[in-house]
């Protein structure tokens, strides 16, 4: 029985749970949760959150207690030294909390 707790555990703060938690909220407060993905350049964060009145914030999701890996880290350093808004999520309170603010 344990088992089947620590997987149902585990699909709550999953990276793919928190994934579709992220699309599911802005899609719901009208912004456009965009997949990232260019195989020639990877480390790039997951999802590109294209908000109200023309901002965008890069969000790299994880599981819980999960970290960016250097590459990862490298192309997030990057990102922000060009001006560009960037966060690791890795619970759907940290979602909700990104949500509420670009609500604003």
């Amino acid at each position: 029985m344990k088992g089947i707790e620590n997987i149902t555990a585990h699909a709550e703060v999953s990276e793919k749970a928190i994934e579709k938690y992220l699309v599911r909220r802005a899609t719901e407060n009208g912004m456009l949760c965009l997949k990232y993905s260019n195989p020639n350049m990877v480390g790039y964060p997951d999802r590109l959150l294209v908000l109200r009145g023309g901002g965008v914030v890069w969000v790299e999701l994880k599981s819980r207690g999960r970290k960016p890996s250097k590459i990862q880290q490298l192309r997030m350093a990057e990102l922000a030294a060009m001006g560009h808004r960037v966060l690791v999520i890795d619970n759907k309170a940290g979602v909700d909390e990104l949500i509420n603010a670009a609500k604003i």
